[in-house]
C-alpha cells in the first residue's frame, strides 16, 4: 500500500469546503437502514463478551489493569505473548475461561476471608 503524505493546511481546507456533509450523512443513513453497514468488534472485546465477564473480571483473569484491557479493546495497544494466547482460548473456548474464573475468584475470596 502506497503511503500518502499529509495534506497541507490549504489542501485540507479545500477538501473540507468541497464536501457535502448533508449528502454524506444521508448516504450513511441509507446504508445503515439497508443493512450495508455493520459494526466491527475487536477480537479482545469478542473474546471477553463470549466469556460473559466484565472488563474488571476479564482484566483480573489476564493479570492486567482494566486500563490496559481497554486499550487493547480500543486498538490503541496490542496484547503480547501469554495474554494473546489466553484471549485466543477465550475466543475459541469461553467455557474454559469461565471455569478458571470461578476457581480463581473463589480462591481469592477464600484467601481474603482467612487473612
Amino acid at each position: 500500500m502506497k503511503s500518502r503524505k499529509p495534506l497541507t493546511d490549504e489542501e485540507l481546507e479545500a477538501w473540507e469546503n468541497s464536501r457535502d456533509l448533508e449528502a454524506e450523512l444521508l448516504e450513511s443513513v441509507r446504508q445503515m437502514t439497508a443493512g450495508k453497514v455493520h459494526a466491527v468488534m475487536s477480537p479482545v472485546i469478542s473474546a471477553r463478551k463470549k466469556t460473559g465477564l466484565s472488563q474488571a473480571e476479564f482484566a483480573k483473569l489476564l493479570g492486567v489493569s482494566v486500563r490496559t484491557l481497554q486499550e487493547w479493546e480500543q486498538g490503541r495497544r496490542q496484547p503480547s505473548g501469554a495474554a494473546k494466547t489466553l484471549i485466543a482460548i477465550a475466543e475459541r473456548r469461553p467455557d474454559v475461561l469461565k471455569e478458571m474464573t470461578v476457581e480463581i475468584f473463589t480462591a481469592t475470596a477464600t484467601a481474603t476471608a482467612t487473612a
